[in-house]
C-alpha cells in the first residue's frame, strides 16, 4: 500500500505511529493528530484559521489507550485501514499517481465513522469548506509541478559585476566610499574590504542607518575597537585580488541586486549593509557576529523605513511573490511580475494595462492555465527565474536612463516587452495585447 505514498505522506503515518506508541492500535485520531503536527503550507493555514492546535485537539479527542504486553508491534485499527484505503481511491480520482499529505487529510475529514469529524466540528472546524478546498488542491496538483520558465542552460546568468560602477551613482554611497578609501590609505592594506566600507557607514553618525545600527548597540567606536583586534583579513579572501576584496565585491553585487528588488535605481548605504547580511561573509560581518547582532532583526529594521515609502516596484514584487504562493510556487517568473503590476494598479504600468482592458481576474486565469499549480511549501525562500532577473535588470536600466531614483511600474512593464517569449508576454498575447500597444500606452502617459 505505502509504495504509492509520497515521503511527506509516509512521514505523517510514521508520526501517527509515534503518537500511538503507548497503545495497542494506531487509530484515525492518531492520524489526525499527526496531520496537525506535520502540517505545512495551505493545510497549516487551514488548521490555523480554525485555531486548531495539537494540544487543544489532543485534549478534546481524549483517545482511549488500550495497551497489550502481547503486542510488541503497533497495529493499524480497522477504522484506520479503511481511511488509508480511501486515500488510494482519492488519489486515483484526483488523477495523482501518488498519495499526498492532502489525500490523508481529505480522507480523515471525509470519514464519518471516526470520532475525528465530530471533534473537529466541536472545535469550530468547517468540514465541507475544508473538504472543497482540499479537493481543489489535489486536483490542481495533477498539473505542472515545475515552473515552465525555470532556468535552462541556454539562459546565461546576469553578470552583475559589470555594473559595479553603478554603486557610485548615489551621493550617499559615493561619500561612503570616499571615506572608506581614506581609511584604506591610513591602513597597511591596498585593497578595499568590507570592514572599511561598514566603518565609513558608521562614521556618519547623523545618518538614519547609523541610528538603526545604534539601536542594536553597534557604534563607530565599538566597531573600530573590534576591528583593532582583527589580526588577519583571511575571511576577506576567497578568490583573486581585485579593486575590492573578493567578499567586498560579492557584497557590492548583492547590494546592486538588493537595490533593484527594493525598487531603487541607485545603490544606497542601506543596500550595502543588506548585501553584507545576505552574503554573510567578510571581516565586517565577523565583527557584527561578535557584537551579537541578529541578521534578521537588523535587516528588518533597515527595510521597514524603505517599505514605508511604498516604492512601486517593491509593492509589485511583493504582490508577485504572493501570487506565486497562491499557485503553490516558490519561483517568481515574468508572469508573476505582470500580475504584480496589475495588482498594484496605481502606477503607469497598471494604468496602461487597465486602459487595454486587462484585469486581474482574467490575467490570473490565463497564468493558471500557462503554469498550472505547484506542490511547493511556503516556508522556502521565493526565488526569481533568470528571465525574471533579466526583466528586473532591464527595468533598472530604463529607470537610470530617465534619471529616476526609483524603478517604476512602467519600467518593469516595458522591460517585459523585451522578452517576447516570456510567459508574461504569452499571457498578454492571449489577452489580446501586443508589445506595440503597451509601448505606445506608456509613451502616452510620460
Amino acid at each position: 500500500m505505502f509504495e504509492k505514498f509520497t515521503e511527506k505522506a509516509i512521514n505523517v503515518v510514521a508520526t501517527a505511529q509515534e503518537i500511538a506508541k503507548q497503545c495497542k492500535y494506531v487509530l484515525p485520531e492518531h492520524l489526525l493528530l499527526a496531520l496537525v503536527k506535520d502540517a505545512k503550507g495551505i493545510c497549516l493555514k487551514i488548521f490555523k484559521s480554525y485555531n486548531i492546535t495539537y494540544d487543544a485537539l489532543e485534549k478534546e479527542l481524549n483517545i482511549p489507550c488500550e495497551t497489550s504486553a502481547d503486542t510488541p508491534n503497533l497495529m493499524f485499527s480497522d477504522a484506520l485501514k479503511v481511511i488509508l484505503r480511501q486515500t488510494l481511491d482519492l488519489a486515483l480520482k484526483s488523477g495523482n499517481p501518488t498519495v499526498l499529505y492532502e489525500h490523508l487529510f481529505l480522507a480523515v475529514i471525509t470519514d464519518k465513522n471516526s470520532n475525528c469529524c465530530k471533534t473537529l466540528q466541536k472545535l469550530g472546524f468547517d468540514l465541507q469548506k475544508s473538504k472543497n478546498l482540499l479537493e481543489k488542491l489535489v486536483q490542481r496538483k495533477t498539473r505542472k509541478f515545475y515552473h515552465p520558465e525555470v532556468d535552462d542552460l541556454k539562459e546565461p546568468e546576469i553578470n552583475l559585476s559589470q555594473e559595479t560602477d553603478a554603486i557610485f551613482d548615489s551621493d550617499e554611497s559615493a561619500k561612503v566610499f570616499e571615506r572608506a578609501v581614506s581609511k584604506l590609505s591610513a591602513s597597511n592594506y591596498e585593497i578595499l574590504g568590507t570592514e572599511q566600507i561598514i566603518s565609513s557607514i558608521l562614521e556618519d553618525k547623523n545618518s538614519d542607518l547609523s541610528k538603526i545600527f545604534a539601536q542594536f548597540g553597534v557604534t563607530a567606536e565599538n566597531f573600530e575597537e573590534k576591528l583593532a583586534n582583527i589580526n588577519s583579513r583571511q575571511s576577506e579572501y576567497e578568490g583573486k585580488q581585485i579593486i575590492f576584496t573578493p567578499n567586498a565585491f560579492r557584497i557590492m553585487n548583492s547590494a546592486l541586486q538588493t537595490a533593484k528588488e527594493l525598487g531603487s535605481s541607485i545603490v544606497l548605504p542601506e543596500h550595502i549593509v543588506l548585501g553584507l547580511l545576505k552574503t554573510k561573509k567578510g571581516v565586517a560581518y565577523d565583527i557584527l557576529k561578535q557584537l551579537r547582532i541578529s541578521d534578521d532583526d537588523l535587516a528588518h529594521s533597515i527595510i521597514k523605513p524603505i517599505e514605508k515609502q511604498m516604492p512601486e516596484t517593491l509593492t509589485i514584487l511583493r504582490l508577485a511573490k504572493q501570487e506565486a504562493r497562491r499557485l503553490g510556487r516558490n519561483t517568481v517568473g515574468t508572469e508573476m511580475f505582470l500580475l504584480g503590476i496589475i495588482g498594484e494598479a496605481t502606477g503607469i504600468g497598471g494604468v496602461v494595462l487597465t486602459e487595454l482592458e486587462i484585469n486581474i481576474k482574467d490575467a490570473r486565469l490565463i497564468v493558471e492555465k500557462l503554469i498550472g499549480f505547484g506542490n511547493e511549501y511556503f516556508d522556502k525562500e521565493i526565488v526569481f527565474t533568470k528571465r525574471a532577473k533579466r526583466v528586473l535588470e532591464k527595468a533598472w536600466e530604463y529607470a537610470k536612463a530617465e534619471h529616476k531614483p526609483k524603478i517604476e511600474s512602467q519600467h518593469l512593464l516595458l522591460a517585459i516587452t523585451t522578452e517576447p517569449t516570456s510567459l508574461a508576454m504569452k499571457a498578454l498575447e492571449i489577452l489580446g495585447v501586443d508589445a506595440v500597444e503597451i509601448r505606445e500606452g506608456i509613451k502616452k502617459h510620460k
